[in-house]
């Protein structure tokens, strides 16, 4: 696989899509994103699945994850349009008995060619398993301060946790009362005006059928954190002062400026951390004239950090893209591998280059939750 590089990040991540009037619902706001012109030749389609899996990825190994659905995108190759793959009406799976155990469902690969031009990838999968495998292989020169256990089998296991949307107080109502713009396909999601994610589609129809999808999806406990804690944000408004305003085109025409201000204020100011963020980009599949890549930050502590996947098209324009925060310990444990694997894992040269000793940066580490990767000195 392709290994990360900056040189497959997009010129602007959100180019194409014009940022529309958000909408609050206790501490969650929503900020839709709408397309002029939908991209008719990639379409999105959920499958659902009973929750529980087992990603098998070959020599790689396997896991286990919550996996509420897959996506599957469907292309044509010669920019005609698509249909989203799965449309037809079929019978329901209610009448199926319980079981008195959960049952798991097996996914090969986490993006996986089902036809010519048919991918199912799980959503969100592919960035988290890009965190996780970050530096997975441990030191790479056994000094005698790591363990056997972490020169033999690196950071195996690798665990984070993470909270469904349907448990993020008032994200689903939000949702549910949340009114889908006239060619959106997209929403950016906030919590106490925190970023939480950011979702974009090809197509409206595609948002449209993926929009309840949201609350099935992960979520960083920093925004569980702020959903549980935080008072409800303030509703932006518009005022249009009623003085030189003489026609229904001029009223018209202050109320669009009023929405570029907005949208001004948005996208250089509340959605920075993730417009802004240096990442990598590494790609996974091709698709066609499409690319499914995934990307991390550079683990800037204190700051907002993002991870994620994405679709982009030739000219580097993204029609898919879903993104995780991380929260401050994910981004502080990133920034210690980054670090160390920078240093070739020589305890002494990354503890210089944070201006401590040593015994500070294994404290450090021990606390990042990486102590079983030292060797225990009696």
């Amino acid at each position: 696989m392709t290994p990360y590089s900056k040189g497959h990040a997009p010129a602007d991540l959100f180019d194409g899509l014009r940022t529309r009037p958000s909408q609050v619902w206790g501490a969650v706001r929503l900020v839709p994103l709408v397309r002029d012109e939908p991209v008719a030749d990639l379409r999105l389609h959920p499958r659902i699945h009973a929750g529980h899996g087992v990603v098998d990825l070959g020599r790689k190994g396997s896991y286990c994850s919550y996996i509420p659905h897959s996506f599957v995108a469907e292309w044509t190759g010669d920019g005609s349009p698509a249909a989203a793959y799965g449309t037809q009406l079929s019978a329901g799976r209610a009448e199926q008995e319980s079981v008195a155990a959960v049952e798991l469902h097996f996914h090969r690969r986490m993006a996986r060619q089902e036809a010519r031009r048919r991918l199912r990838f799980l959503p969100l999968h592919l960035a988290l398993e890009g965190y996780l495998a970050l530096h997975f292989g441990g030191p790479t020169i056994a000094w005698e301060e790591w363990s056997r256990q972490a020169v033999r089998q690196g950071l195996s296991p690798r665990v984070e946790a993470a909270y469904l949307g349907l448990h993020v107080p008032g994200l689903a109502d939000a949702l549910s009362v949340f009114e889908i713009h006239p060619g959106q396909c997209g929403v950016l999601v906030y919590l106490a005006d925190a970023l939480a994610a950011a979702f974009v589609v090809p197509h409206p129809e595609d948002y449209r059928t993926l929009h309840p999808t949201l609350v099935q999806d992960l979520y960083g406990d920093l925004v569980h954190h702020y959903a549980t804690l935080m008072p409800p944000v303030a509703d932006f408004r518009a005022r249009i002062a009623g003085t030189g305003i003489r026609s229904l085109g001029e009223l018209r025409a202050a109320a669009a400026e009023e929405t570029d201000r907005w949208a001004e204020f948005h996208d250089t100011t509340m959605a920075a951390g993730l417009v802004e963020q240096e990442s990598v980009w590494q790609p996974v599949r091709r698709m066609g004239r499409f690319t499914l890549s995934r990307f991390l930050p550079e683990f800037r502590p204190k700051q907002d950090n993002h991870i994620g996947e994405a679709i982009t098209d030739e000219h580097g324009r993204t029609v898919y893209l879903k993104t995780f925060r991380l929260s401050e310990n994910q981004v502080r444990r990133g920034f210690l591998l980054s670090r160390l694997a920078a240093h070739d894992w020589h305890l002494a040269d990354t503890a210089a280059e944070f201006g401590i000793d040593s015994a500070a940066l294994a404290q450090r580490l021990e606390t990042a939750g990486f102590g079983r990767l030292l060797r225990q000195r009696r």
